[in-house]
C-alpha cells in the first residue's frame, strides 16, 4: 500500500475533515455522471439514477442472482474483442499480418472461450485447467498457445496430444523436457523462445515482466536466449522453432517499451536467420495494454495500438528485409487479455455498514463496507490498484463526500476503492458498482474467511444469464475430508 499511501499524502484534506482526497482525483461536478471510458459500453442511467447494462436494470439483478455479482455487458467484450481482431491487425495486412490472443489468465469460463473461438481470435493459455476449458468448447487447436514458467509433463503432454498450436518454452530444463514428451508421442512440437528483453515497462513492480531479475524468460543480455535457440534447432526431429516471444508488462499506455522490445527481439530473429538459414515465421509482443479504471487512466484504443505498433515493427523490420529479401517477416501476434475483459463489466455490491472514523483530531475516514472485498477483487490489496465506483440504485442530490469503500472480510486491508466521492445520504442497502473488473477479478479470486465466490452474470439484449454460478457452502465443504482416524473411531 506504500504507493497509495504516498499520492493520500500528497493529496488535499477536506475542509471538513472528512477524507484527504489524492491530487489525482478530481472533485466531480455530477456524481450521477458516468465516465465512458470506465463503463461497458451498454450502460445507462435513468431519471430515477439506476443504472442498467444492456436493457436490465441492476436492480432486476441483484434481486435474482444476488450480490455481490460480476456483471458482464457480452455485447461490449465481443465488440473489444473484433477491435482488436479488425481495427489492431489493419495496419499489419502490409507486413506479414497479425494475429490476436486472448490472455485466457483476465478471465476465462466456457462461455468467454466460445465467444473467442466465434469471434476469429486465438487464446492464450497457461495451465492445464485453461487448456481443457478450451477443449471443451471446441476451440481449434491450432489457435492456442500455452504459457508458464513451470508447465508440468501432464500440462505438456495434454498440449501435445490435443495439437496445441504453440508452447512457449521458458527454460533449458523445458526444452529438454518438450522434446523428449514429443518424441514419445511421435509428434514435432511447435515452439517460441520467451525472451527477457531487458525492457520494463512503466508499471507496478510486480507486474513487470521484462526486466531481468524475475521468473520468466531466456535473458538477451547474458546470451541465454541464444543458446535456448541453439538448443532448439539442434533438436530438430522433435521441435519446431515458430519464432520469438516477448512480454514487457502489464497496464501500459503507450508504446515506446514495444518499440524497444520489437527491435531488439528482430535484431535476434535476424541473427538466428544469419546464422542457422532459419526465418522464423512467428514473432509475439505479448500483451500488458492498460485500461482505465480511475478518471486518472487514458488508455489507446486498438486501432491506435494498430497503427502505432505497425509503424514501429515495419519500421525494425526493415533491417532484416535488406540482409534476407527473399524471406518472409515474422507474423506478428499479441495478447490483450485486460483490454478485452476489463471495461466490459463492473462488480455490484450492496451496502451494509457505514462507518465514520477519526483518524486524527483533524481527519476523519468515512468507511463504507460491501458484501463482497478481496475476495472478488484482490487487486486493491495485492497491487494497490486504484478503482472508481458509483452509486447505482437510485438518484441523489446530497451532497459528497469522500469515502473509503471497503470489503467484509477481517483484514484491515480489505479495501475495494481506496478513495471515491459518494452522496453523504448513501445509506445500508443501497447498490454501489465498480467498474472495470472483468479482469483478474474473477480470476484472482478466492474462498477468504471461506467466503463463497460471486457469480458472472452475462447482460444481452435485455436478458441476463449465469455464465458461471455462485458457489454454496455446499461447495466449499466438498473438498473437505473428515474421515475419523479408524483406531479412534473404535
Amino acid at each position: 500500500m506504500a504507493t497509495n499511501m504516498r499520492a493520500h499524502e500528497a493529496g488535499i484534506l477536506h475542509a471538513d475533515g472528512y477524507g484527504i482526497t489524492p491530487n489525482w482525483l478530481p472533485e466531480p461536478d455530477d456524481l450521477s455522471r458516468l465516465m465512458p471510458q470506465l463503463w461497458p459500453r451498454n450502460i445507462a442511467r435513468d431519471a430515477d439514477g439506476e443504472l442498467s447494462v444492456a436493457g436490465m436494470s441492476v436492480t432486476e439483478i441483484a434481486r435474482e442472482f444476488g450480490t455481490a455479482t460480476y456483471v458482464l455487458d457480452e455485447d461490449d467484450f465481443r465488440t473489444r474483442a473484433r477491435a482488436f481482431r479488425d481495427d489492431f491487425t489493419a495496419p499489419f495486412a502490409q507486413i506479414g499480418g497479425a494475429d490476436v490472443y486472448y490472455a485466457g489468465k483476465a478471465f476465462l469460463c466456457t462461455a468467454v472461450a466460445r465467444w473467442i473461438m466465434e469471434e476469429g481470435l486465438g487464446l492464450d493459455t497457461c495451465s492445464g485447467g485453461e487448456m481443457a476449458v478450451a477443449q471443451r468448447v471446441g476451440f481449434p487447436p491450432e489457435r492456442v498457445a500455452l504459457h508458464g514458467n513451470n508447465k508440468t509433463r501432464a500440462e505438456l503432454r495434454q498440449a501435445l496430444e490435443w495439437g496445441i498450436g504453440r508452447i512457449v518454452v521458458d527454460s533449458f530444463a523445458e526444452i529438454d523436457r518438450v522434446a523428449e514428451i514429443a518424441a514419445e508421442l511421435g509428434v514435432v512440437a511447435p515452439v517460441m523462445v520467451r525472451v527477457t528483453v531487458g525492457v520494463e515497462a512503466h508499471t507496478h513492480e510486480f507486474i513487470a515482466t521484462a526486466h531481468e531479475d524475475q521468473k520468466f524468460g531466456f535473458s538477451l543480455m547474458n546470451g541465454r536466449a541464444r543458446e535456448a535457440i541453439d538448443r532448439i534447432v539442434a533438436k530438430g526431429e522433435a521441435l519446431h522453432l515458430l519464432g520469438l516471444h516477448s512480454h514487457i508488462g502489464s497496464q501500459i499506455f503507450d508504446t515506446a517499451g514495444f518499440e524497444v522490445a520489437a527491435r531488439r527481439l528482430i535484431e535476434l530473429h535476424t541473427e538466428v536467420a544469419d546464422e542457422h538459414d532459419i526465418a522464423m515465421s512467428e514473432m509475439d509482443l505479448g500483451g500488458g495494454y492498460g485500461i482505465a479504471y480511475t478518471s486518472e487512466h487514458d488508455p489507446l484504443t486498438p486501432q491506435q495500438l494498430g497503427e502505432q505498433m505497425g509503424d514501429l515493427v515495419e519500421r525494425e523490420l526493415k533491417t532484416f528485409q535488406e540482409r534476407h529479401p527473399d524471406a518472409a517477416v515474422p507474423r506478428i501476434s499479441i495478447e490483450p487479455g485486460r483490454a478485452i475483459a476489463g471495461p466490459s463489466a463492473f462488480t455490484l455490491y450492496e451496502i451494509g455498514t457505514i462507518k465514520d472514523v477519526d483518524v486524527t483530531p483533524d481527519l476523519t475516514r468515512t468507511y463504507v463496507s460491501v458484501d463482497g472485498g478481496m475476495s472478488d477483487n484482490v487487486r486493491t490489496a495485492l497491487y494497490g490498484a486504484d478503482y472508481s465506483c458509483t452509486l447505482a440504485s437510485r438518484t441523489s442530490h446530497a451532497e459528497q463526500r469522500l469515502v473509503r469503500v471497503v470489503g467484509r472480510h477481517c483484514e484491515s486491508g480489505d479495501i475495494v476503492v481506496m478513495d471515491e466521492y459518494l452522496q453523504q445520504d448513501i445509506t445500508e442497502g443501497d447498490l454501489v458498482a465498480v467498474p472495470g473488473t472483468g479482469a483478474y477479478c474473477r480470476s484472482l479470486s478466492n474462498q477468504y474467511n471461506h467466503t463463497p465466490r460471486p457469480p458472472v452474470v452475462a447482460v444481452r439484449d435485455g436478458r441476463a444469464r449465469v455464465i458461471v454460478r455462485r458457489e454454496t457452502i455446499d461447495d466449499l465443504l466438498a473438498l473437505d475430508v473428515d474421515d475419523p482416524d479408524p483406531e479412534e473411531a473404535r
